[in-house]
Parts: C-alpha cells; sequence; structure tokens
C-alpha cells in the first residue's frame, strides 16, 4: 500500500525544489525561473498619479506656483532645476522659489488627500446593501 501511494506522487515536483545551478554554483529552483517582477499594477497607479496630478496643477495652483513647481520637478518633459537656477530665470530669491514650492506642495497634497478621502467614501457606499 506504502508504495502504491509512493508512486503517485513519484512525479510530483514542488516549485522549490532545485532544478538546476547557476554559473555561481547556487542552486536554482523552478520559482527562479517561472517568476517575473511584475509591475502592471504598480505602473497603472503611477499613471494614473500622473494625470491626476496635471490635472490639478491646473485646478489648484496659480500661474507662478505651476511655473515653479514644473521647473523645479521637470514635469512636462524638462528636467529638473534647482532653487538657484529657477530664481535666476524668474528674477526671483531662491528662497522665495522655496516659499512659493512649499505652499504649491501643500495645496497639491491637500487635493490629492481629498480625492482619495472621497474614493474612500465611494467605496464605503457602494459596499453597504
Amino acid at each position: 500500500m506504502y508504495f502504491r501511494n509512493g508512486r503517485k506522487s513519484a512525479q510530483d515536483v514542488s516549485i522549490s525544489d532545485p532544478i538546476d545551478t547557476d554559473k555561481d554554483g547556487n542552486a536554482l529552483t523552478l520559482i527562479d525561473v517561472i517568476s517575473c517582477d511584475d509591475t502592471i499594477v504598480d505602473d497603472l497607479d503611477l499613471k494614473i498619479k500622473a494625470e491626476q496630478l496635471h490635472e490639478y496643477l491646473d485646478q489648484v495652483l496659480d500661474g507662478r506656483e505651476k511655473e515653479i513647481i514644473l521647473l523645479r520637478y521637470g514635469i512636462g518633459g524638462g528636467r529638473a532645476l534647482t532653487q538657484r537656477i529657477v530664481a535666476k530665470r524668474l528674477g526671483i530669491s531662491r528662497s522665495y522659489v522655496s516659499r512659493i514650492e512649499k505652499k504649491a506642495l501643500e495645496k497639491l497634497k491637500r487635493r490629492f488627500d481629498a480625492a482619495a478621502a472621497a474614493a474612500r467614501r465611494t467605496a464605503g457606499q457602494k459596499k453597504r446593501p
């Protein structure tokens, strides 16, 4: 009886069993071969957040705040610039760039937080019978 049961599972393979060795002599398992770094969900989330950011830049910030954020973070294809370069380009002090940037980032954060809270409320309403 024991031998019949053993014969049934003789062909079974575990995904953590070593199947080969790599060039350094380390054990290579089936899970190493078939695993992939699936970042589709993360990529999609990043794309959605980027689209939201572009909307919020127009909705929440005034012209100077938007310009400073675009220049500082390289949004829209440019390269990110230092506060000193942005200040020189706009003809204002670096500390003023810093204050405007901080204020603009706080506005954007509040807008993202408000959108997240609204989404949670909507999700909570859909769950109720």
